[in-house]
């Protein structure tokens, strides 16, 4: 089988390609930031000791972890539809589901980064009279924030990764453009070999921006 590559060109990828682009950088921004959001609600939930918060938080959590994300993402697409009484789109359902589903693992993130900071910090806190909530805001969570940093940008690496899985529902993402610019063409194998090189390449070079951010946080530590 040979191999022809040229086809490949600033058109294509115009046409094709970056409007994929564009989507799966959107859906892992958002998914991220709302992720996050909740992720650090449920976290709080977790750890403030009130059993009728801790349950619903800690089941939410354990749930979504368990459950492979391809088939959250049916679920959402199919089942919301059907609650609501009209179609959602399969974007708009892409950024529920992945905000939805990241913030179960945001959440244990971010639990560890609370707990990582000393129990001193928060009684000092309250010794200046803060309440909870001032302690947690002012003091807690910007350190927590800071000590996990890495690990939410590898998360958010994963999750850029996740969303080439968009294309059960038929939204159309990075990989979904490669795959309409391969039938265009004729050329699927080629262009299925592109869309692996510019993952690897997006990947690689996040994960070692993560790294050297990492060896920074270290230093200032």
């Amino acid at each position: 089988m040979n191999l022809d590559f040229s086809f490949f060109s600033w058109a294509v990828a115009s046409s094709f390609i970056a409007k994929g682009l564009i989507f799966s950088i959107q859906l892992t921004l958002i998914a991220m930031l709302g992720g996050i959001a909740l992720g650090t609600v449920l976290a709080l939930m977790r750890l403030s000791g009130k059993r009728w918060l801790v349950m619903p938080a800690a089941f939410y959590v354990n749930t979504l972890r368990s459950i492979p994300l391809v088939m959250v993402i049916l679920w959402f697409f199919l089942l919301i539809p059907l609650l609501i009484g009209r179609p959602m789109g399969a974007e708009l359902s892409a950024i529920i589901t992945f905000t939805v589903f990241e913030a179960a693992y945001y959440s244990e993130i971010m639990r560890a980064g609370i707990q990582s900071v000393p129990k001193g910090q928060v009684y000092a806190g309250y010794a200046v009279g803060m309440s909870y909530g001032q302690t947690m805001q002012l003091v807690v969570l910007p350190q927590a924030f800071r000590n996990m940093l890495p690990v939410l940008l590898t998360q958010t690496i994963i999750l850029f990764q996740d969303t080439s899985l968009v294309y059960a529902i038929g939204a159309y993402d990075l990989l979904k453009g490669f795959e309409v610019a391969g039938k265009n063409f004729n050329r699927p194998v080629e262009t299925y070999l592109v869309a692996t090189v510019v993952y690897f390449v997006i990947c690689f070079s996040l994960s070692m921006t993560v790294r050297r951010l990492q060896q920074k946080i270290q230093i200032i530590r």
